[in-house]
């Protein structure tokens, strides 16, 4: 070989360079991808315990409901890891955390273990119970930092979203229903009481948000689909706090929750148009639990009340919210497709 040649070669690397720690993590590092799409796994565990519920109430086959399991624990385990492939330093974590958009979807990391718990659950008592009991202290604690940090930061209230309801009202209200699940029926009292509290609070606030300050950018409209979920949420929870072994019973409560829900249920209806001129991104799967708790709880509402036809409701309700589900992933692969081959993917 030339002397020319020679001076082409790359400087060979030291010796075990490539096996050092930063090596390892530059080799499989990936760009940092937002909070927002731990709705992913969101969106998955609440099809998959829509079809629990399905397998109970309507004798849907238990493999449907088991593969969707498989399938929301390995979206949470992967979008998990992939998040902190990218993120990589506590210093972008802490920056994630208090982003004042993206924020609040953190604590989708917690809430989906805790839903993951409750199937756990079925075939582990032991380990469900331990599981869901520190899924859902983990999702206490960042709640109430969420709300410190809220309290003492400098915030503008066009920033303010439904995803803002996550930390407190869906932390609370699903551990409430995962802790009842498993056993812990006042701490699930508890857990309940402060997802309703925050609902109150942040629902008053977000509404006056949306009535009187300028629209929220398209990427953000998704997350009004959040807005409409607590009453189902709260009724699946309730329904499991009051849960004798042999069931649950329509109570004055569930009838409350229900006309909410309604109501609420009604609005979504409302905005379809508005939902229909947004291009989509990754955040429409923001609709995705909400369709599915409120399927859920219409499955358990109609069979505890003895509804004309319940069979019929509850497999309508059932394969609705599955299709919006299936349309978002078939959605979300065209889009995932168009933007590598144009390097670009909006989020």
């Amino acid at each position: 070989m030339n002397k020319s040649a020679e001076h082409e070669l790359p400087p060979a690397a030291p010796p075990g360079s490539r096996d050092r720690p930063d090596a390892l993590i530059m080799r499989f590092s990936r760009p940092p991808i937002p909070l927002n799409l731990f709705g992913i796994p969101f969106g998955l565990t609440g099809l998959a315990g829509l079809w629990s519920a399905m397998s109970s109430a309507a004798d849907a086959p238990v493999l449907v409901s088991d593969a969707l399991w498989v399938v929301a624990v390995a979206a949470w385990l992967v979008t998990m890891v992939r998040y902190l492939l990218g993120a990589r330093t506590l210093r972008t974590v802490r920056a994630d955390l208090r982003h004042p958009v993206l924020g609040p979807f953190a604590a989708l990391t917690s809430i989906v273990a805790t839903l993951i718990g409750e199937r756990i659950h079925a075939d582990l008592p032991a380990v469900g119970q331990v599981w869901v009991l520190v899924t859902a202290t983990i999702s206490f604690a960042f709640a109430a930092w969420f709300i410190a940090n809220l309290a003492t930061g400098a915030h503008e209230i066009d920033q303010l979203h439904s995803g803002y309801f996550l930390p407190t009202v869906a932390g609370g209200v699903i551990s409430a229903q995962s802790l009842a699940v498993v056993g812990f029926q006042h701490l699930a009292i508890g857990a309940l009481g402060t997802g309703l509290l925050f609902w109150l609070l942040l629902g008053a606030i977000t509404l006056h948000r949306l009535a009187f300050r300028p629209q929220a950018p398209a990427a953000i409209m998704p997350t009004l689909a959040i807005f409409s979920a607590p009453p189902a949420v709260m009724g699946n929870a309730w329904f499991a706090i009051t849960s004798d072994g042999e069931g649950s019973h329509i109570d004055t409560v569930q009838r409350i929750l229900f006309g909410t829900f309604l109501f609420l249920i009604a609005f979504q209806v409302a905005l379809i148009p508005v939902y229909r001129r947004i291009p989509f991104t990754l955040g429409f799967w923001a609709l995705t639990f909400t369709a599915t708790a409120s399927a859920r709880y219409a499955v358990q509402f109609v069979v505890h009340d003895s509804v004309i036809a319940a069979a019929v409701w509850q497999w309508a309700v059932a394969l609705m919210a599955t299709a919006l589900t299936g349309a978002v992933v078939a959605a979300s692969v065209r889009l995932v497709i168009r933007s590598r081959r144009l390097s670009v993917v909006r989020v």
